[in-house]
């Protein structure tokens, strides 16, 4: 069932005028865990117990020197924020809260202090550092780019950590996605002394020290493995090495097969890591032997004597019914839903897709009422839109390698994809392209009689407008465009433009003039979607870059973040604030709100 909508309200006493606002609900997809809970064992696996109650999202659990404290990340109070527990369960300390993005916590040798990632500067990927006795934080680095997974050494005197700051995130060849380069940089804990440690042409990650502090040990790995792993084009190996601290000698360290992340050098001088790849997933150390296993497991940490081993097992679900998300301004509801979800223009009823296996059903959710399915195909079928009228929906139909290869991600061979159009009981549906070209993600005119839709194949790219009347079509633009929306002023159509290897997102009018580009960012700003009164855009992006190494999560790019901002590309706002993967936002209309065909106010 749908929430109601919440009023926010302001008594003005001098003329006992009650000014009332409703509260703004957006929809999105989120590629993320709906359920992670940490788990403890020996360090073969065997007597596993949960260290922390389910229908939470704990992760990154990290032992203290001691061995009395284990320190993580949980979502439980909405943003991302730092936690300690004791090994039996008991103890639980919140050591953080703040609306920013914390995690990656690892203590000092005298567990007085943790450094962790945090977005709390910028908004970029930092480090800081928590005394854990006042829950006082300071920063330790700074700059552009995102440094992620630190590491203390057992004196105290050094900090190890990865970082992409000196990576231009290139993007993958044929993909969309972008490239995680990064590499070992050390720091004193006052700030002092940065310098970029590992000497690797691609990447290097997730240091751990050696116990006499004399090295560390990383896993590397080259831009070409890390894309054949990502993108599953075939079998990959990476390796684990030892860097001398004074020297920068490097040397292999010996290690089982398959893609091998979070090292860590155990105190019996095993060499334990964490492995990811394909089906295997789980604890393994350097002699053969094997711990904690299963496709769920997740960020292991091992306790200051090696026996024991804590970690997360995460569950994922993906499901159209509408989950309430933590939201950087609260006058702003989040929900995540299924795959690019469309509220009609009453913001009753929902349009959203589910693939439950081989088949794709096109969904319609009304407030209290099952899901009903009113299209079901073995093919895709993707961003559906509704008519102004709310009696039809239109949408992409064919395979839709949306993730596939070839040198853009949105080509598709034969004319397979055409726009595809129902009306909203069931019935009528029909293609209404045809030809060679990949057509998809239209969107109806405010005046029912036109859509908007992408293109791009053999007979060109860019922009088109279909007439439902005469069925005429006319090129809007030419360029690698993609995700139209027409505004419901009917003015404008924001849309998201490749300009050099950065996706921005864009506005034109229906007769092809005045394109604006709106955002300016390195990285992909896309998915634009209007305000109910045309007013706002809220689009996804990857400007804040990284905020992990990209192994450990299921994010196929820089952190897709929900932002708004004016039609103009002015007052922007950024919503969310997490590692997940946020994208495909739909505004749900008010239902008091009738769109102006006035142009936007000034």
């Amino acid at each position: 069932m749908f929430p109601l909508r919440k009023l926010t309200c302001l008594l003005a006493f001098a003329s006992t005028v009650l000014l009332c606002s409703a509260t703004e609900r957006i929809l999105l997809f989120r590629f993320r865990v709906t359920q992670a809970t940490l788990f403890i064992s020996n360090a073969d696996g065997s007597g596993q117990q949960p260290l922390t109650q389910p229908d939470t999202i704990d992760y990154n659990p990290s032992w203290s020197p001691k061995g009395d404290w284990i320190v993580f990340t949980s979502e439980r109070g909405g943003s991302a924020d730092l936690y300690r527990i004791h090994p039996d369960g008991t103890g639980l300390d919140r050591l953080t809260d703040d609306p920013a993005y914390d995690d990656q916590a690892a203590f000092s040798p005298d567990g007085k202090q943790v450094v962790f990632v945090t977005t709390r500067a910028a908004g970029t990927a930092n480090l800081w550092i928590l005394d854990v006795a006042t829950h006082q934080a300071r920063p330790l680095t700074s700059g552009r780019g995102g440094d992620f997974r630190p590491a203390w050494s057992p004196d105290g005197q050094w900090i190890a950590f990865s970082s992409d700051r000196d990576s231009n995130l290139p993007a993958a060849k044929g993909h969309w996605e972008r490239l995680h380069l990064f590499d070992i940089y050390l720091i004193r804990p006052d700030g002092s002394g940065l310098k970029h440690f590992s000497q690797h042409d691609n990447f290097c990650g997730s240091p751990t020290w050696t116990h006499d502090g004399q090295s560390v040990i990383a896993y590397c790995m080259s831009a070409e493995e890390q894309e054949t792993f990502r993108f599953g084009k075939g079998e990959v190996a990476n390796r684990l090495v030892q860097i001398d601290i004074a020297t920068g000698e490097t040397k292999p360290v010996a290690a089982g097969p398959g893609v091998k992340l979070l090292p860590a050098a155990l105190e019996s001088g095993q060499i334990a890591y964490f492995r990811r790849d394909g089906a295997t997933a789980g604890v393994f150390y350097a002699n053969g032997k094997a711990g904690p296993s299963g496709a769920d497991v997740r960020s292991p940490s091992w306790s200051p004597d090696g026996a024991r081993v804590v970690y997360s097992r995460y569950e994922m679900k993906f499901s159209p019914e509408l989950v309430k998300l933590w939201s950087r301004n609260p006058n702003y509801e989040l929900y995540a839903t299924g795959v690019l979800p469309a509220y009609d223009p009453t913001g009753e009823h929902l349009a959203v897709t589910k693939k439950p296996d081989k088949t794709t059903l096109l969904l319609i959710m009304d407030e209290g009422k099952p899901a009903r399915t009113i299209l079901e195909r073995k093919e895709g079928i993707v961003g559906p839109q509704w008519s102004p009228d709310g009696r039809q929906i239109v949408f992409g139909f064919g395979r839709f390698a949306l993730f596939g290869s070839g040198e853009k991600a949105m080509d598709a061979p034969n004319g397979e994809e055409q726009v595809g159009l129902i009306d909203a009981d069931g019935s009528g549906f029909q293609l209404i392209t045809s030809g060679r070209n990949n057509n998809a993600f239209p969107s109806f005119a405010p005046d029912g009689r036109r859509i908007v839709y992408r293109t791009s194949g053999p007979d060109g790219e860019g922009l088109r407008i279909l007439n439902l009347t005469d069925h005429s079509i006319t090129a809007l633009t030419n360029d690698y465009d993609n995700f139209p929306f027409w505004s419901p002023r009917g003015d404008l159509i924001a849309f998201t433009r490749k300009v050099g290897d950065d996706f921005e997102v864009c506005t034109v009018r229906p007769d092809g003039k005045n394109v604006t580009q709106l955002t300016h960012t390195r990285g992909n700003d896309a998915h634009a979607s209007w305000s109910p009164d045309g007013e706002r855009i809220v689009f996804t992006s990857g400007r804040m870059g990284f905020k992990d190494e990209e192994f450990y999560t299921s994010a196929p790019q820089p952190y897709g973040e929900i932002f708004v901002m004016k039609y103009d590309g002015t007052e922007v706002e950024q919503l969310t604030d997490n590692q997940w993967e946020d994208g495909a936002p739909a505004w749900q209309p008010h239902k008091a709100n009738t769109p102006s065909t006035a142009a936007p106010s000034k």
